[in-house]
């Protein structure tokens, strides 16, 4: 059983959540918090799975919600709810942890099957739209010196553990590659990229692929124009 806590400041929004998610066997609310205050408190309370955090709520909102539930360093992950696919507070909500985006015109399906991702550890944000917010919100990565793609003077720290092929593997996933594309362009089982997936993100201490993906970014591994 999938356990979520539904975070939005709008009470009819929060009780069409609720209603979705109890309508199914594997999911069930145990609690509402209508800001980001309540949503870290009973976060801390409930550890739910998965929290649905929306990003704009009065007092704390839903970015600052999110960083202080990652830090907290429970099981919990976070799923952003945003009104579009490319609001900037859907990057802020990533660099602060957060396991993925959806937006909130999303179909039901799309929302569950989301949340059931986020629950087992996967990411849930497209490829594809992952590389689309990264590229509108590159200018926020922190400045590095020598242009993107290139090697810098002295590699960043969380990428020395890595093999070639790791930082190969880490660098197309940056650039929007699925795992069966990964797969068939180095000529690998998808159960061996999965495997070097894995390993990557346990050696980049990255909680999910998303955020593999930003530090691809911060990294210049990958770049806007690439």
């Amino acid at each position: 059983m999938t356990t979520v806590l539904i975070a939005d400041d709008q009470p009819l929004q929060r009780f069409g959540f609720r209603m979705l998610l109890e309508s199914q066997d594997d999911m069930t609310v145990v609690g509402e918090a209508a800001d980001g205050a309540d949503a870290a408190r009973l976060t801390t309370e409930l550890h739910p799975d998965v929290v649905l955090m929306d990003v704009r709520m009065p007092g704390l909102d839903g970015i600052e919600a999110t960083r202080r539930i990652v830090a907290d360093g429970g099981r919990s992950r976070v799923l952003i709810l945003t009104t579009f696919d490319l609001d900037e507070y859907a990057y802020s909500g990533l660099r602060a942890g957060a396991s993925g985006f959806l937006v909130k015109d999303a179909q039901p399906e799309e929302l569950l099957s989301g949340i059931r991702a986020v629950a087992t550890g996967e990411a849930v944000v497209a490829p594809s739209l992952t590389r689309r917010l990264l590229d509108a919100y590159v200018h926020h990565l922190p400045a590095t010196s020598g242009p993107a793609g290139s090697p810098a003077s002295s590699p960043d720290p969380r990428l020395t553990a890595l093999t070639e092929r790791e930082t190969e593997i880490l660098r197309v996933m940056g650039q929007g590659w699925t795992n069966s594309e990964i797969a068939e362009r180095f000529h690998l089982a998808e159960s061996t990229v999965k495997t070097h997936v894995g390993r990557i993100l346990a050696k980049t201490g990255s909680r999910d692929r998303v955020q593999a993906v930003i530090l691809a970014y911060e990294t210049k591994l990958v770049g806007q124009k690439q």
